[in-house]
């Protein structure tokens, strides 16, 4: 229990005796918890988009006949032989002449003198809605093309590449956040670990002459290093959440952003961020013990 006293006591004063490092240091910690989680919490919210542009992402195959129930499982076959989609529908030149009738509505008069071959039948398929291989999406409607009796393939194009385009540079700067995170937390953690430990080289000394272990000793430093985790971490989450919060309120009227139903990380995600970046601070002040302390 003495020992334990003893740890936070020395941490205590190791944080008191280096305040305006110990700032800085939560401050970058935070700051890259923010910055990472921030490009996180867009590329989630992204992905989650795709869901409500499902029809932009249905592939429309019009063919130039009907295919007979007979030869569907063939073209199911080849259709899957090339990916794997959610649905494959048939649509008869009748069912496309209905659809059209219910799209018109009160102006489905004009219709009246006119039968379902003006229709062409056509195949509906959906593909996995995953936003990271979009580009594939290109190289599947080409494919379709290939189909027996196929005239035309159709689908979103122009909007699907640029969202493809978007959400590839939104993971780039993620993983590229990602990377600032581990090198900002270690190096300044390192940094502060560092002057610590020279601050503090006599009195080290002397509680090797006293026959201090290397944990007691050693210790205090790998506490000052958790809490700057635990600190930094939870500050940079508080800050990503009220910006959040002050983001959707802006967002919730009419709108083309509205698009974006905006939600945040479940606490599972909130909480392994915290904890990864806790780990890295504790062990960037792990690998400066043992890199300055000749214990």
């Amino acid at each position: 229990m003495s020992r334990l006293k003893y740890h936070i006591k020395q941490t205590w004063r190791n944080l008191g005796q280096s305040w305006g490092t110990q700032i800085m240091t939560l401050f970058t910690v935070s700051l890259s918890v923010l910055i990472f989680s921030f490009f996180l919490l867009i590329y989630v919210n992204i992905l989650a988009a795709g869901d409500r542009f499902s029809d932009e992402l249905r592939l429309v195959v019009y063919l130039d006949h009907e295919v007979v129930p007979e030869m569907q499982p063939q073209i199911r076959k080849k259709i899957m032989d090339f990916s794997e989609v959610e649905n494959i529908v048939f649509v008869s030149r009748k069912e496309a002449f209905e659809r059209f009738r219910k799209q018109l509505g009160k102006n489905s008069d004009v219709l009246d003198d006119l039968g379902p071959e003006i229709m062409p039948p056509s195949i509906e398929v959906s593909p996995l809605r995953d936003l990271e291989h979009l580009s594939q999406l290109k190289e599947f409607s080409d494919y379709l093309a290939t189909l027996p009796g196929a005239l035309k393939v159709q689908y979103g194009q122009n909007w699907v590449e640029r969202f493809g385009h978007f959400t590839e540079l939104v993971r780039m700067t993620v993983i590229m956040s990602g990377v600032l995170l581990v090198m900002a937390t270690g190096f300044m953690v390192s940094y502060t670990i560092r002057l610590t430990v020279v601050a503090k080289d006599a009195e080290l000394e002397i509680l090797r002459l006293l026959g201090a272990s290397s944990s007691y000793v050693q210790t205090p430093l790998l506490i000052e290093g958790l809490m700057q985790g635990i600190i930094g971490s939870t500050l940079g989450m508080a800050l990503l959440y009220a910006l959040y919060t002050w983001a959707a309120g802006r967002l919730s009227g009419p709108g083309f952003l509205r698009l974006f139903d905006l939600t945040f990380f479940s606490p599972l995600t909130a909480c392994a961020i915290i904890l990864v970046s806790i780990a890295m601070c504790t062990g960037g002040s792990l690998i400066a013990i043992r890199k300055y302390m000749r214990i």
